[in-house]
């Protein structure tokens, strides 16, 4: 672990610049999700217990530099006061002599919220001289936006570098759940892959091939594997174009001692709606006016066997079309068993993307996940084995 927590910088009447994310659905004035708001409240009340003065910084939408009304961050007040339960000051703006004078008048226990950094064009270029102004606002910088530390941006990465730095409770939590799944993993690893595409996943996949044992695909994914075998996948959303790459990357899996699993069996309609008639059949049996949209039960017993045998899981797309029913039932059957597992203490289970988040919650088993990330492409990114520029800051001497 190269970078800092709370627990290692001196807090008591310091000013803490804390980089959150709380870019949440708004509707009609309103907060409609607090899910994010709600997991950064253990690194602001951490903050304050260690007698700090938590001055957040954060984006909301994209105003490209300048300052939009409907993109403002005070929308977020009342939620973050609300989660918090102490009061939550606000700066409209978020540099120079407004956000100053917020931050000299703030009473001490409260919480300081400033203006959108994305207002200022220097926040997306990671400008120098913007970072040096927010700098100039605290003394010790604690990042908790683990969902923004892809972007080299000023709040983010050039901000980390001018003061004291840290990872908050939220940061330190999402770091170190994927460094135990992929850095130092206890083997057997299995990984879930699915999604519509193999060519999102090609850097995923190349980066997992030597770092697990085996790769389970799913979704539209495994259409384009099994075309690629000669086998007729119908109408199924599928990249035919696509062939040469899927078996290249068989072959490297092979290679590799990565076993790559397959359906065995499919779930096939000829209409992509809810309720739709279906059937299942082997996976070399789809006929040629159907569709693939789910995995089939005996191969949900054949994942469910693959993960009994695993220490680590790591999860990234749903393993059907889960949005509709009953093509959720492959994603639900084999989270319910990785569920099963981790709360038995024989699986440690880390998932994230935005449909896994979605298909997991669908179906009641997330929380029982040893963690599920809600970073989204930062997330990704990390499993794509790429360096995360806010990340890496906080490793910097």
């Amino acid at each position: 672990m190269g970078w800092k927590t709370l627990d290692d910088l001196t807090l008591d009447g310091k000013r803490v610049l804390t980089r959150v994310d709380i870019n949440v659905p708004v509707e009609d004035g309103k907060v409609t999700d607090t899910t994010r708001i709600t997991r950064i409240v253990p690194t602001i009340r951490s903050i304050l217990a260690a007698g700090g003065k938590p001055i957040l910084l954060a984006h909301f939408g994209r105003p490209k530099g300048k300052v939009v009304a409907a993109m403002s961050l005070e929308v977020t007040r009342d939620a973050l006061s609300e989660a918090l339960g102490i009061p939550v000051q606000f700066a409209d703006y978020c540099i120079g002599d407004v956000a100053d004078a917020a931050v000299t008048a703030l009473p001490p226990g409260t919480v300081l919220l400033l203006e959108n950094t994305r207002f200022h064009p220097g926040e997306e270029a990671n400008d120098p001289a913007f970072a040096a102004a927010l700098a100039r606002l605290g003394d010790v910088y604690c990042n908790d936006a683990f969902s923004a530390a892809h972007r080299a941006h000023a709040s983010t990465e050039a901000l980390a570098r001018l003061l004291p730095a840290c990872a908050g409770r939220l940061m330190q939590a999402e770091l170190e759940a994927l460094e135990k799944a992929l850095s130092a993993p206890d083997h057997p690893v299995v990984a879930v892959v699915g999604g519509a595409k193999v060519s999102t996943k090609l850097e995923l996949l190349g980066n997992l091939i030597p770092k697990v044992d085996r790769i389970v695909i799913g979704g539209g994914m495994a259409n384009t594997f099994l075309a690629a075998q000669g086998i007729d996948v119908g109408t199924s959303l599928c990249e035919h174009d696509l062939a040469e790459i899927a078996r290249q990357i068989m072959a490297d899996a092979k290679a590799g001692e990565c076993e790559l699993v397959l359906p065995t069996d499919i779930v096939v309609a000829k209409e992509f709606r809810a309720g739709a008639a279906s059937q299942t059949l082997p996976a070399t049996a789809c006929p040629p006016d159907a569709m693939i949209l789910d995995a089939g039960p005996a191969s949900v017993a054949a994942i469910e066997t693959h993960f009994e045998a695993a220490r680590t899981l790591v999860w990234n797309g749903p393993l059907g079309a889960f949005e509709i029913p009953p093509f959720n039932a492959a994603t639900d059957a084999a989270a319910r068993k990785a569920a099963e597992l981790t709360r038995a203490g024989r699986l440690l289970s880390v998932a994230g993307g935005g449909d896994t988040v979605a298909a997991l919650n669908g179906s009641g088993a997330a929380g029982d996940f040893s963690y599920v990330s809600t970073a989204g492409g930062a997330f990704l990114e990390w499993l794509e084995g790429k360096t995360l520029p806010g990340v890496a800051a906080l490793q910097a001497d």
